[in-house]
């Protein structure tokens, strides 16, 4: 019954999230995101109870038909939404929390082959828009959101947003811990690189002036 009631959980997720998903019958049989979390349970379960080659076996066939890679060893939180989901990577000791929303070709991976805790811990309510890299053994804080096509290197505190190669934390709390950010906008996000070009374009005409005032002040 715990079961069901988690496919439950995932299919309303969805239709929470997801403007174009219509009813829960589509999203059962339409959307891979959905298939890939429903497999790695009996996966994740089997894998804790020592049946790792099964558990791999059903994490692979899983891959195959949706193109979305989460290692049985993963563990996934409730209400987990995977969205479009092709090339998503998930690594053996990534922790997702709850609420949590992942889009396409997002990494969460390691950075060596160290033994133990070498995949991120993802807090509630943590969006990872597409593309971004999520690389080590650190946590990114609830209610966080990484931007696209971003590589995060390291630890990011509770309600923060990163953008960036690597990642940089552009805007920080200014948000109630309880409300929900919206997880589909991807594009309005500080540009750090656009804001430091722009503070050395201010310096350089404030240099400028100053320079204009001195060979006035000659003639």
């Amino acid at each position: 019954m715990s079961f069901l009631k988690n496919v439950a959980d995932d299919i309303r997720a969805v239709l929470d999230k997801d403007p174009a998903a219509r009813n829960g019958f589509e999203v059962l049989l339409c959307y891979p995101g959905v298939w890939a979390v429903m497999l790695h349970r009996p996966a994740h379960w089997l894998y804790r109870h020592h049946c790792k080659l099964l558990a791999r076996i059903i994490s692979q066939i899983m891959r195959w038909f949706t193109g979305i890679e989460i290692h049985p060893g993963a563990t996934i939180g409730h209400r987990c939404f995977i969205d479009h989901g092709m090339a998503v990577v998930i690594g053996e000791t990534s922790e997702i929390g709850d609420d949590v929303t992942i889009y396409q070709a997002v990494t969460l991976g390691g950075t060596g082959k160290d033994c133990g805790k070498r995949h991120p811990t993802i807090g509630n309510n943590v969006v990872i828009s597409s593309g971004a890299k999520v690389l080590g053994p650190f946590k990114v804080g609830d209610n966080s959101k990484i931007g696209a096509g971003s590589v995060v290197l390291k630890e990011v505190p509770p309600n923060c947003t990163v953008v960036g190669i690597p990642g940089q934390i552009v805007m920080q709390a200014g948000m109630k811990s309880e409300e929900k950010i919206d997880e589909m906008d991807q594009i309005h996000l500080p540009d750090p690189v656009q804001a430091e070009i722009d503070s050395l374009e201010a310096r350089i005409r404030s240099l400028e002036k100053i320079i204009c005032e001195v060979e006035e002040a000659k003639k």
